[in-house]
């Protein structure tokens, strides 16, 4: 673990040092693979304020706590950042716990509901009448599965759709 000091508007004492050192390693014990530890000490007036930017693998935390006595602040500061470390690993336990896996019983095929089949509508045809081969390019052009077109030199629809096979078929209506 990594620890940076800064002291704004005050002297950083020794013992200042060894006591924030101190607490922060037992962090270290609750969340394991600290990186790095960004301690600021200031002073205005007479509030002493202690702010804690903690970086981890997947987790930056930073906490703020202000007080009249540096050491109380100190204390506060790595209380509100152990509760985060906590709630952040619980957070992760959570995540990590796949949900669905409590055995169900299974549904009888006679009360399954099939779904509804909805019509949808499609411009797929020509009205003017045209000769297969034209009707094929249309269907290429197009990209389509199916076309509908009348057939030339007489009124009847014919279909023209694409096969599995890659050919294309051709229904006429009798």
């Amino acid at each position: 673990m990594n620890i940076h000091f800064t002291a704004r508007q005050m002297d950083l004492t020794p013992e200042i040092r060894q006591e924030c050192e101190r607490k922060l390693r037992k962090l270290e014990k609750l969340q394991g693979a600290i990186q790095k530890v960004d301690v600021i000490l200031s002073v205005v007036k007479a509030r002493q304020k202690v702010e804690l930017h903690l970086t981890a693998k997947g987790l930056d935390l930073v906490v703020v706590e202000e007080t009249s006595d540096l050491i109380n602040s100190l204390n506060l500061a790595v209380e509100s950042l152990e509760k985060k470390i906590r709630k952040e690993r619980e957070k992760m336990r959570d995540q990590r716990r796949r949900p669905g896996r409590e055995w169900k019983a299974p549904v009888p095929p006679e009360e399954a509901e099939e779904p509804q089949r909805r019509i949808v509508r499609s411009a797929n045809f020509s009205m003017k009448p045209m000769s297969v081969e034209e009707a094929a390019l249309h269907l290429d052009m197009k990209n389509r599965e199916v076309y509908v077109f009348r057939k030339e030199g007489s009124e009847k629809w014919a279909v023209l759709f694409r096969r599995k096979d890659g050919n294309i078929g051709l229904v006429e209506p009798e």
